[in-house]
């Protein structure tokens, strides 16, 4: 079998490097180039010097679209004003589009939606194997204790991170708020200052904490009289979620048009 042609988009930054660390070091895929945004300074220079090699032959330019052209999959971790320009992309070109932008708007949302009526696009605010089981075992938690326990939800990011909360927390509030049948965003506590009066009922409470080099920790907190459940990630590299992702791209290709998650990559739906 031949390996898999991946690109990455924004190959410079912090997730961009070990994106190209993991499908270097793959067996079964092939680095098919990377792209990133000329303030970086790494335009027309070889992706080796990225991974402390070789030349491998691989300038790194700011044309997505030959990517997409040149490449199995693409992978996308970028920000979210790129997020509409990659939909097209990836739909116009049917390669399968792995994005773990989080922080989008409602009009990114829709361009994505609309991508993966042509091609398969895999997004997911975190692609760690370990955080999608985490999402699963909150889900079944918050479905068996109901709001008769209170939940709450603390994240903790380097301090480079622009968006609050995480997207992995959100997706962690969400699997609560779906297996209570709650709406999220009416049930949703996104900061306590001063006196907010008692705790509401069924409220989903968020804790943001931002500093030094922290990869991503997430614990989600199920608390009642006289008893508390807590569930935690911890992330020690962003090599597991540049492994995920690739996990992520070769579950996709081939794969027909539609919106997947890593629920979907894993086999954890159902």
């Amino acid at each position: 079998m031949s390996a898999l042609n991946v690109g990455v988009i924004g190959c410079a930054g912090r997730m961009g490097r070990a994106l190209l660390t993991a499908i270097n070091e793959a067996q079964d895929s092939h680095l098919s180039g990377g792209t990133d945004v000329a303030k970086s300074g790494w335009l027309g220079r070889d992706i080796g010097e990225i991974l402390g090699c070789n030349p491998l032959g691989l300038i790194i330019g700011d044309d997505p679209e030959t990517l997409f052209a040149t490449s199995d999959a693409v992978v996308d971790f970028t920000a979210p004003q790129a997020v509409a320009d990659h939909a097209q992309l990836a739909a116009k070109s049917g390669k399968a589009w792995i994005l773990g932008t989080t922080g989008t708007d409602a009009g990114q949302d829709a361009a994505i939606v609309k991508a993966a009526t042509q091609t398969a696009v895999v997004r997911a605010a975190n692609m760690s194997v370990g955080v999608n089981l985490l999402v699963g075992l909150v889900r079944s938690a918050a479905a068996a204790l109901n709001d008769e326990f209170d939940a709450e939800i603390l994240e903790f990011h380097h301090k480079h991170k622009v968006d609050a909360p995480s997207g992995t927390a959100l997706a962690l509030g969400g699997a609560i708020a779906t297996a209570r049948d709650q709406e999220h965003k009416q049930v949703s506590a996104f900061g306590r200052h001063g006196n907010t009066g008692k705790r509401r009922l069924g409220e989903i409470g968020y804790a943001v904490m931002r500093g030094g080099n922290v990869v991503g920790d997430h614990t989600v907190v199920f608390a009642t009289e006289d008893e508390r459940i807590e569930l935690t990630h911890r992330a020690g590299s962003r090599g597991i979620f540049a492994r995920g992702a690739l996990r992520a791209a070769h579950w996709a290709h081939n794969k027909p048009p539609g919106l997947y998650g890593m629920d979907d990559v894993l086999g954890l739906k159902g």
